[in-house]
């Protein structure tokens, strides 16, 4: 098995380097950002499987489904934060997008790197959370040879959910495990095998890519506008007061009105201006139209 790593695009060494460690910091800015350069190169040559990935989950998400991340290490800890950032953004209810990451919440900031070895840790804790068909889960491995990770896509494919791997090298395992692969091949790193550089790049902008077109999908914008935002803060609170006189035209004091009579929530302040509704009876609309603005502005 330690041949099988050895020979990974991700463990390779870069030709030329020879000298790094004796360059200077703004050289090696330099060279730093080239090979990020690099991974937007990669990451346009996946897009196709991406896009894919992305219309599958969305699909099983407005069925009622749940999307778990799965990860050890710096893709796990990628994949958390993605998860994290998705109820202050889209009023995601908790719940919806569980990470899991190898060694428990802990190793977000203390490394447990022998956890990644566990084949059957990632299955026991889908299981805990109570798996189901309808739902999806994402594996990210830079290697797509972390037992962590592929144990738990084949446990979960085995439960009939929707399963995808997201990797950096061809024809793993973990690609194999899954129902659907996501092969963004960004080859040796600047320092050797330190995955967390352009490998971590490509996984953070696969997740971020693959959540916000999911949310976007469900429902949770208008246009651009993120529209089911949390407004829990002064920023926030200017931010949904400028969106909700922008879409709907309506000077300040009559959004405010609109936003405060929503409980400061800007769909429902939206949907009650343009289809003339009070609070109640535009919440009521966009329970009926799924969340969706134009859908419950539209409803009759």
């Amino acid at each position: 098995m330690s041949d099988t790593l050895d020979r990974l695009g991700t463990e390779g060494v870069r030709p030329g380097l020879e000298d790094l460690d004796q360059r200077s910091p703004a050289a090696l800015v330099g060279v730093l950002l080239e090979a990020e350069r690099e991974a937007q190169v990669a990451l346009a040559r996946a897009e196709p499987q991406l896009a894919a990935a992305a219309e599958a989950v969305a699909t099983r998400m407005l069925a009622g489904g749940r999307l778990f991340y799965l990860g050890a290490g710096t893709p796990g800890r990628l994949a958390t934060l993605d998860a994290a950032e998705l109820a202050p953004t889209y009023s995601a209810p908790p719940g919806l997008v569980v990470p899991l990451l190898a060694g428990g919440p802990n190793a977000m900031i203390h490394a447990a790197e022998g956890a990644e070895d566990d084949p059957d840790a990632a299955a026991l804790a889908l299981g805990q959370h109570g798996l189901a068909p309808g739902d999806c889960v994402v594996g990210i491995a830079a290697s797509g040879r972390t037992p962590y990770v592929v144990g738990g896509l084949r446990h979960a494919r085995g439960v009939g959910a929707l399963t995808v791997a997201i990797v950096n090298n061809p024809d793993s395992p973990a690609a194999e495990a899954a129902e659907m692969a996501v092969e963004i091949l960004t080859g040796a790193e600047i320092v050797a095998g330190s995955t967390r550089m352009t490998a971590g790049t490509t996984q953070k902008i696969a997740l971020n890519t693959l959540s916000t077109a999911v949310m976007i999908a469900m429902g949770k914008t208008y246009g651009a506008r993120m529209v089911d935002v949390r407004a829990t803060n002064a920023k926030l609170r200017r931010r949904a007061l400028r969106m909700v006189q922008e879409i709907t035209g309506a000077d300040e004091p009559i959004a405010a009105a609109a936003l405060a009579a929503a409980g400061n929530r800007v769909k429902p302040a939206i949907v009650a201006l343009l289809a003339g509704l009070d609070a109640a009876d535009a919440d009521r609309r966009l329970e009926e139209a799924g969340g969706f603005v134009r859908r419950a502005i539209a409803a009759r």
